[in-house]
């Protein structure tokens, strides 16, 4: 941790400072301070040669902008090993000078002004100068720049490989022990027979101690040229109390008591587990990422891009650092290291050729891949922007990268674009509210989630049902994975803990939601058909309907699932699929599609030909701004992605927004 930080003029004028603990404070605005001890015998007197002046238990280094005349000083606790500082100092100075120079240089040319012979004094100056305002906007950049680089160094520490620790059994004998010292110095060389007399006495040594190395026996210890024998009695030894009992586990062939089977019984909630048993409301809910209520109605929170002032601010610094570095070395302007620096070579005024425009669009798919676009859809979109970008007249180097840049934003949101609705609460009233022939009853809305194993689609699910219940519908869940063991009772524990949030002030939500399932092992097509039946004579809004996970290449499963559609002939089919997937994701939803499609045509039924309706994108928040899967999925159906599911907590759903995923995927 550093203790001070301060930017100077060489004429003694302090532009800009930080301590960072209120000893460090009062020292620094102290005679005693290190930094004036550094100016005065390092830099003045000229004492120290070195890259570091230690003075009073501080460490302290310098770099200097000799340009500017600016001293740029860190001082930190001399016992401390901060690897980061001279890449601190660097990184300080580039930026400091590169976001400021305007007014440095008209700053130190007034200074150079006062010294001529003109009249203000340098205090007088400076007040007339408002430094602090001019240097709006530097803390933020230097707590920026700072906190990258302490969590860079953090994390270099933590993969340094940790040194076995020597056990004392394992270690050599103390010296105290006379028995063990050789008879010569240790210094001088020693022969083959001294070698092993010495391998006997610590042997030997070691069995006097009883064994430890075993562990085993505790007993007298015996003087090695006694030559007694070195086993302890058991009368000797220290008595021992004997470890409880483990309870034996019944593996007999007898048949399980009913006894046995209630204890084991874990499908229903037992009066005893809820007497003092008490729930954590508050970790089902997270107030924060709660959605807005108007009118009325909840709606979901957007997703956004990881905090947008942040990641500016980083961007701007690490830019700023490279544009710097760039120059230093004399290095090419033209490197491909972000996105926007693929089409500097495509300048002066001339048409862009599919010679020009080759390179730059394998670097726009190189790109695309790191973002998790799959590949084939990376293509795809590379071919659609270069015919688009071909025979386009090209000026500067900003026409070129807006034109190149708005080229593959326009392509993305004409992919990302829903064909259809994503308002799913807007059909489910309208559908409510539909009228009626007076002999007809009304059927709830279905919601069927499929997908492949282990992406969360139970999970997901409870979390619509929480939304659902937020906007005043009463929800049944259907429990139609009969194959996975715990399946029901995950989502009897979902409802039991939806049941108790509170929906427009109530304490709870009992009634609002139920569960309906037939145990395990029963056909899920049959199960869901009562489940809306049941929805219907109870009044029951919405029914969401949960599937067995089964992989898309498993024809017999599939065909399962396909029967499942083609009877019940759900009003939405949501494919609940990882963002943490690339080229599967186009392989899982291609042949989920296709596989609907074409075994429910098949069987015949109400939901003949049916197909995916939209999508729900799980383990969001993993990706960052790796959103390229949403991109495959939808280019691959053409269906829109419904919501992302983004966290633990039932409030974990976001809406996902075109303009924030091509946001996403445009940032370097």
């Amino acid at each position: 941790m550093l203790d001070h930080c301060s930017i100077s003029h060489k004429g003694g004028l302090v532009l800009w400072s930080r301590s960072f603990t209120p000893e460090a404070a009062q020292l620094a605005s102290s005679p005693a301070s290190p930094v004036n001890f550094l100016i005065r015998e390092a830099l003045i007197e000229g004492r120290t040669t070195e890259e570091k002046y230690e003075k009073s238990g501080y460490a302290v280094k310098w770099t200097f902008f000799n340009d500017l005349e600016l001293i740029f000083v860190v001082a930190y606790q001399r016992i401390l090993q901060l690897a980061y500082v001279d890449e601190l100092l660097d990184s300080l100075k580039t930026l400091f000078v590169e976001m400021f120079r305007p007014f440095l240089t008209a700053f130190v040319a007034s200074l150079h002004t006062v010294n001529s012979g003109a009249t203000l004094a340098g205090e007088a100056l400076a007040s007339t100068w408002d430094i602090s305002k001019a240097l709006t906007g530097w803390d933020k950049t230097f707590d920026r720049l700072l906190s990258g680089l302490e969590a860079k160094d953090r994390s270099s520490r933590s993969r340094v490989p940790i040194k076995p620790v020597v056990s004392e059994e394992d270690a050599a004998p103390s010296s105290d022990d006379q028995s063990t010292i050789p008879s010569q110095p240790t210094d001088d060389p020693l022969d083959e027979q001294q070698i092993a007399r010495n391998v006997q006495a610590l042997k030997a040594r070691l069995r006097g101690r009883g064994g430890r190395r075993g562990g085993r026996g505790g007993g007298r210890r015996v003087p090695v040229n006694e030559g007694e024998s070195v086993h302890s009695s058991d009368s000797e030894a220290a008595p021992k109390r004997k470890p409880k009992a483990k309870a034996q586990r019944k593996w007999g062939d007898e048949a399980p008591t009913d006894q046995d089977m209630q204890v084991l019984d874990y499908s229903i909630d037992k009066p005893e587990d809820r007497v003092g048993h008490s729930h954590d409301l508050a970790g089902l809910v997270d107030q924060n990422a709660l959605g807005t209520v108007k009118d009325g109605m909840y709606t979901v929170a957007d997703w956004e891009p990881s905090r947008k002032d942040d990641k500016d601010e980083d961007d701007k610094i690490q830019n700023i650092l490279q544009s710097a570095r760039t120059k230093k070395a004399d290095a090419d302007t033209g490197s491909l290291g972000t996105l926007g620096s693929l089409f500097a070579r495509l300048t002066g005024s001339k048409m862009f050729t599919e010679a020009d425009l080759k390179p730059v669009l394998e670097g726009m798919k190189q790109h695309l891949m790191k973002k998790n676009v799959a590949k084939e859809i990376a293509d795809k979109v590379c071919e659609g922007v270069g015919e688009n970008l071909l025979g386009k007249k090209v000026g500067s180097f900003q026409t070129t990268n807006a034109a190149v840049r708005l080229a593959l934003a326009n392509s993305l949101t004409r992919i990302l674009t829903p064909k259809t609705s994503t308002d799913l609460l807007l059909s489910i009233r309208t559908k409510l509210s539909s009228p009626l022939g007076s002999s007809q009853q009304r059927m709830p809305y279905s919601i069927t989630f499929v997908g492949v194993n282990g992406v969360g689609k139970s999970t997901n699910l409870s979390k619509v049902c929480f939304w659902l219940i937020q906007n005043g519908l009463r929800v049944l869940i259907a429990a139609c994975d009969t194959f996975r063991s715990g399946a029901v009772e995950q989502l009897r524990v979902h409802v039991r803990n939806l049941s108790m949030l509170g929906v427009n002030g109530a304490t709870d939500s009992k009634g609002r939601v139920e569960l309906f399932e037939r145990g395990y092992g029963k056909d899920a097509a049959g199960i869901a058909r009562e489940a809306i039946s049941f929805a219907k004579d109870n009044d029951f809004d919405v029914v969401l309907i949960d599937t067995a996970g089964r992989m898309q290449d498993n024809e017999p499963l599939m065909r399962a699932l396909a029967k499942l559609v083609s009877v019940n002939n759900p009003d939405k089919i949501i494919f609940v699929g990882e963002a943490l997937v690339g080229n599967e994701a186009v392989d899982q939803l291609t042949k989920f599609d296709r596989a609907l499609k074409d075994f429910s045509s098949a069987s015949g039924g109400m939901g003949k030909g049916r197909g995916i309706d939209g999508m729900l994108v799980t383990k969001w928040d993993t990706v960052d701004d790796k959103v390229g899967a949403a991109l495959s999925m939808t280019y691959v159906t053409g269906q829109p992605i419904i919501f992302v599911g983004c966290g633990q907590t039932y409030t974990d759903l976001r809406q996902l927004r075109v303009g924030n995923v091509v946001q996403a995927i445009l940032n370097d």
